[in-house]
C-alpha cells in the first residue's frame, strides 16, 4: 500500500536545517498552517504555543530562506520528471511591501520610493496540459539599491543591482532540462537575457517589449527591418475565439508615463495570429556576434468593442513555428502566464504574507519561503474546485 505523505512532509521532509527535530516541527506547522492558509499568521495557529514555535524555528541560525526553499525546490523537480511532457517556468517580480516594520531599515525602496520592502522575482513551475502548479522552482528576494540621477547608460549595464539581472537569476538557478520553457512577461526582453536563452539552449516564451532591428527569414540574404513594424504586416494565418474574463488591472507605468487603472470587459474575443522567422540582430558593442535566429508571433483581436483596449502581444519564441497548430501552441503557453500573477495575489491577499511581523531579516526571510510554499495550497484548492468531479 503507497503511504500518503502531507502537504509537508512533500515538500519539507527532507530539508536540512541542522537538526532532524526542526524539520520534523517545520513539517508539522506547515501541514497546520495548510489546514488554514489565509489570514495573518496567529489566525494559521490555533494554538498559540504553535505559533510559538514557528517563531522559535524562524529563529535558528541554520534555518535561512535559500534551506527552506531547496527543499521545496528538489520536490518539484521530482514532480517535473514524472511528466514526460514541456514543464512551464513562469517568470516574473512584485512587490513585498515591509515598511511599517520599523527595525528592519536595510530594506530597499519599493513602489515610487516611499515604501519599503523587497523586489520578489518568483519561478513557478505549471503544467500547461491542465494549468497545474507544480511548485515554486526559484524565488530571489532583492534589495533595491538608491542610484544617482546622473548614472549613465553605461554605468547602469555594469552595476550588479540593476532590476534586470533578476531575470537571469531566475533562469540561471534552474537545470538546462530541455522539458523546462521559460515564459516572460515584456520586462525580460532585454539584449543581455535574449542572448543568454539562446546561447544556453533553453527553451522560452517572451513578449516582446522592444521594436528590434531584425532580418527577416533565417538565411543570409533576409531583409533589414523593425520587428514589431514587420510583425503588423503579415496577415492572419488562422483565427480562434477566446473566453476573455473580467479583470481590472494596474498598469505599471514606463519610463515618465503614470500607473493607470486599465478595466476589461468579460466578452468573446475574435483572436488572429500571424508568425515569421526572424533573427534579432546583436546589441551595441556586440555586432560582432552573429544574430539571434528566433521566430516571433503576433496575436491580436480582430474587432475589438467600442472603448475598450484591443488585446495584442508579439512573442519571441525558439520553438520552431512553421504553421498554425505550432504558433497556437505557443501562444497557449503564454496565456499561462496569467496563473503566477494568481499566485502573487494568492502570496499578499490569501496567505498574507506581509503582515508577518519578524524583527529581523534573518528571522523575515525563511517565514517568507515557508508563506510562499503555503500559497500554492490556494491555487491547488482552487483547481480542485474547477473540476467537473468536484
Amino acid at each position: 500500500m503507497t503511504e500518503v505523505k502531507s502537504f509537508g512532509e512533500m515538500n519539507f521532509g527532507n530539508a536540512e536545517l541542522g537538526d532532524k527535530r526542526r524539520t520534523k516541527r517545520l513539517v508539522k506547522l506547515v501541514d497546520q498552517m495548510c489546514a488554514r492558509p489565509g489570514g495573518t499568521l496567529p489566525q494559521k495557529f490555533r494554538c498559540p504555543a504553535d505559533l510559538q514555535a514557528f517563531y522559535r524555528l524562524m529563529d535558528k541560525d541554520d534555518v535561512k530562506h535559500e534551506s527552506i526553499l531547496k527543499a521545496h525546490r528538489e520536490a518539484t523537480f521530482e514532480r517535473i520528471e514524472q511528466l514526460d511532457a514541456p514543464v512551464l517556468i513562469l517568470h516574473d517580480t512584485t512587490e513585498l511591501d515591509y515598511t511599517t516594520h520599523k527595525s528592519l531599515d536595510e530594506l530597499g525602496k519599493i513602489g515610487c520610493g516611499t515604501r519599503r520592502g523587497y523586489i520578489t522575482h518568483n519561478s513557478l513551475a505549471v503544467d500547461p496540459e491542465n494549468r497545474e502548479v507544480l511548485g515554486l522552482v526559484n524565488q530571489v528576494l532583492h534589495h533595491r539599491t538608491t542610484v544617482s540621477k546622473s548614472e549613465t547608460r553605461a554605468q547602469r549595464s555594469k552595476r550588479e543591482t540593476r532590476e534586470s539581472l533578476l531575470w537571469l537569476k531566475g533562469v540561471q538557478a534552474l537545470p538546462s532540462n530541455w522539458n523546462l520553457v521559460d515564459v516572460c512577461d515584456r520586462g525580460a526582453d532585454t539584449a543581455e537575457f535574449l542572448e543568454y536563452e539562446v546561447s544556453s539552449g533553453r527553451r522560452f516564451v517572451i513578449r516582446s517589449s522592444h521594436n528590434r532591428c531584425i532580418l527577416v527569414g533565417h538565411d543570409e540574404t533576409g531583409e533589414n527591418a523593425k520587428l514589431h513594424t514587420y510583425m503588423l504586416t503579415l496577415p492572419p494565418a488562422g483565427t480562434w475565439t477566446l473566453e476573455v474574463t473580467s479583470r481590472v488591472e494596474l498598469r505599471r507605468g514606463r519610463g515618465n508615463e503614470k500607473k493607470k487603472v486599465v478595466t476589461r470587459h468579460a466578452r468573446q474575443a475574435n483572436m488572429a495570429v500571424a508568425y515569421a522567422a526572424v533573427q534579432i540582430k546583436p546589441s551595441k558593442g556586440k555586432r560582432s556576434q552573429p544574430a539571434m535566429k528566433v521566430w516571433a508571433i503576433r496575436v491580436w483581436e480582430v474587432d475589438p468593442p467600442e472603448g475598450q483596449e484591443r488585446l495584442e502581444w508579439i512573442l519571441i519564441t525558439n520553438e520552431p513555428v512553421n504553421n498554425f497548430t505550432a504558433a497556437y501552441r505557443v501562444v497557449g503557453w503564454y496565456e499561462c502566464r496569467w496563473v503566477i500573477e494568481e499566485y502573487h495575489k494568492g502570496m499578499k491577499t490569501g496567505c498574507r504574507i506581509e503582515s508577518i511581523q519578524f524583527t529581523s531579516e534573518e528571522r523575515l526571510q525563511p517565514a517568507i519561503a515557508v508563506l510562499s510554499v503555503v500559497t500554492l495550497t490556494l491555487l491547488q484548492l482552487r483547481d480542485a474546485a474547477r473540476r467537473p468531479d468536484a
